[in-house]
């Protein structure tokens, strides 16, 4: 019955025709159904994401702090949660598929690119292990990369491991896969390990969107249909999230778990709004290409840090930090446009010889790269 509500929900919410370079399946250039509100808010997801990444890396490499380093904070306890609750969303319209092609497209797809992105990043930093480690460290860092996530790609990483739970527990009461979830990530469990850390603070996000997809689709429709009142929320919502990490409280147990789901909520309101006006569609494209960006943004990202400091022509850090942001979110898609004609297409499609199964595109409604 749960699912039922969910694809309906689903299949209601408004969408529009859309050419995508990789969907959720990885298919290329098929078009799909899309729900317009979905690739907003993972814009402003994935530009959160990346300008975490910069922020933090320009400023261990200029020793002090910027402008910047208080709007990554501001969105630290709902950043992740959002864009795993969104990950979660459309879960429904395809737990049921048998476990062959459910495995082809949410676990082999995501490793693919997993393994080839971890490898071309370790091919860029190699050159530094080895001074440090020697090149048979480099190898042992390479290898423990598929035991434990390595650097940005994470996320990627965890995706499969996720669906493979939600898939494998679906016997199990739904209430105790939250409720267990729930725990888990208010414990702040810290073993060192990202696999395990990451698991135990994010599961509770993606079985959210996976679990409630029929009521945050509700929500969607009511943010639409009162635009004035959802204003009045979200502005509430971020004076309450900047004042709880302004004083540490976000931090705490059932308070970070609040916050990470309500943060999802505002940025699913936001991108309601901004899909309803239309507006700002250069970040609805960025959520319908939010992979393509996180896979490719570390590399102009780390040149335009290295060239601002190395050149020193701006002194503000902050702006050193939002410059990078650019052109780690700019760069990563001029990557894709520049790959997507040639040969050099595998970087972003994945090949017929890593599929596991038929190439059947699913008749249902999808968000970017899910």
């Amino acid at each position: 019955m749960k699912g039922e509500r969910n694809r309906s929900s689903c299949k209601h919410a408004r969408t529009r025709r859309k050419e995508t370079p990789m969907t959720g399946n990885g298919t290329a250039a098929q078009t799909k159904e899309r729900v317009d509100w979905v690739d907003y808010a993972k814009g402003i997801c994935i530009i959160m994401v990346v300008m975490m990444h910069s922020v933090l890396g320009v400023e261990a490499a200029a020793g002090q702090t910027g402008f910047m380093h208080y709007v990554v904070e501001f969105a630290k306890p709902f950043r992740m949660p959002d864009f795993f609750l969104l990950s979660g969303l459309f879960l429904p319209l395809v737990i049921n598929r048998d476990w062959r092609t459910y495995l082809d497209r949410k676990v082999v797809h995501f490793a693919y690119f997993y393994v080839l992105w971890v490898t071309i990043q370790f091919g860029f930093k190699a050159p530094a292990f080895a001074a440090e480690f020697g090149w048979p460290g480099v190898v042992r860092l390479w290898l423990m990369s598929f035991i434990d996530p390595f650097g940005t790609l994470w996320f990627i990483y965890l995706l499969p491991v996720f669906f493979v739970v939600i898939k494998a527990t679906r016997r199990i009461p739904s209430w105790a896969v939250w409720g267990t979830a729930a725990a888990l990530e208010m414990t702040h469990i810290s073993t060192g390990w990202t696999l395990i850390d990451e698991f135990a603070a994010r599961f509770v996000y993606i079985y959210s969107g996976y679990l409630f997809a029929s009521y945050v689709f509700a929500w969607s429709n009511r943010a639409r249909a009162y635009p004035g009142w959802t204003l009045a929320v979200i502005a509430l919502w971020a004076v309450v999230n900047g004042g709880l990490v302004h004083t540490g409280i976000s931090e705490w147990p059932i308070v970070s778990l609040a916050l990470g789901l309500a943060g999802a909520g505002a940025i699913i309101a936001a991108g309601t709004l901004l899909a309803k006006m239309r507006w700002l569609d250069t970040l609805r494209y960025c959520g319908e290409h939010s992979i393509v960006i996180y896979l490719a943004f570390f590399l102009p990202m780390a040149a335009s840090r290295t060239i601002l400091l190395k050149a020193g022509l701006i002194q503000d850090i902050g702006l050193v930090s939002l410059i990078v942001t650019i052109a780690g979110v700019a760069g990563a898609v001029l990557i894709w446009w520049a790959c997507r004609n040639t040969r050099a297409n595998f970087l972003f499609e994945r090949p017929d010889a890593f599929w596991i199964a038929p190439k059947k595109p699913a008749p249902t409604v999808q968000a970017a790269a899910e």
